[in-house]
């Protein structure tokens, strides 16, 4: 946990989405195994039943899709009812979309961001009345690497992601004051079912010497290229734990560096173009 201490006195309760498969499935029994309760939500809750028998009253598995604004409020109700609060807010449900911005289609696209951005937002208008009224929580928003960068063949998942993190710049500010933190979690290659759950766009033959050799690469990766979705709820944990959480976490050396390239890109271009840029005011 990188030498943070745990700054709370009492159990927090964590409410995570997306919680039955990879960094959402281990970060629900890290923090479970840290005593803290769990209610923890899923289309199909199934997978968290061994979690369910060796942690008890601490697990409260919700089956709801964050799709559905109705079923969020409820299970946020059930978690009250259950913990009678919510400290930490994980929106971790989100899946990905591969192919070219044209390849992919129109149904394809509204489904990925009814999930990772209709979803997300779902989340925070059935939890934020309850952290205002605390006047404390804090609110993990699950971005990844391409909530900074993007590659062919994930222009459609990358825009989801900066479209999480282009609210949650706003959200922080718009909290902070009532006492509530937001952290957005940034991982890079993680070794999860995520590759496998890919929603893959029709393709075009055009796109066979971009998009199509992006997609080869990223199959021969080796294991040691993907990080561990253990070693990742960790850093979320310790963020978490932190009397001052980043606003943004990035999680894995190769995701921070390709993030680091595209900041250092857009800097350039605005110091490179300073003429046009400064002839506009004239």
């Amino acid at each position: 946990m990188n030498g943070i201490p745990n700054q709370q006195t009492r159990p927090r309760v964590w409410l995570i989405t997306g919680a039955t498969s990879g960094i959402g499935l281990e970060l629900t029994r890290q923090v479970l195994e840290s005593g803290d309760p769990v209610a923890a939500l899923a289309r199909d809750t199934a997978p968290l039943d061994r979690l369910a028998e060796a942690h008890g009253e601490r697990l409260l598995p919700v089956r709801a899709d964050v799709r559905d604004e109705q079923a969020v409020r409820e299970a946020v109700e059930r978690a009250l009812t259950r913990f009678g609060r919510i400290d930490v807010v994980a929106n971790n449900a989100g899946y990905g979309l591969f192919g070219a911005v044209e390849e992919a289609s129109d149904a394809q696209v509204r489904a990925v961001f009814d999930t990772n951005v209709f979803g997300v937002l779902n989340v925070l208008r059935a939890t934020l009345p309850v952290l205002r009224a605390q006047r404390s929580g804090h609110i993990l928003q699950g971005s990844s690497v391409y909530g900074q960068s993007a590659h062919p063949g994930v222009g459609l998942l990358a825009a989801t992601k900066h479209a999480i993190e282009g609210l949650s710049d706003a959200l922080v500010a718009e909290v902070a004051p009532l006492g509530i933190r937001v952290t957005v979690i940034q991982p890079g290659m993680t070794a999860t079912p995520f590759l496998a759950n890919l929603d893959v766009a029709a393709g075009l033959a055009d796109y066979d010497r971009t998009v199509r050799e992006v997609q080869k690469g990223i199959g021969e990766l080796p294991a040691s290229a993907f990080s561990s979705a253990a070693r990742v709820a960790e850093g979320i944990r310790a963020a978490v734990d932190s009397p001052n959480p980043p606003l943004r976490l990035a999680l894995g050396t190769a995701g921070a560096t390709g993030m680091r390239t595209a900041l250092e890109a857009r800097l350039a271009d605005l110091d490179g173009w300073k003429q046009v840029t400064d002839a506009v005011d004239r």
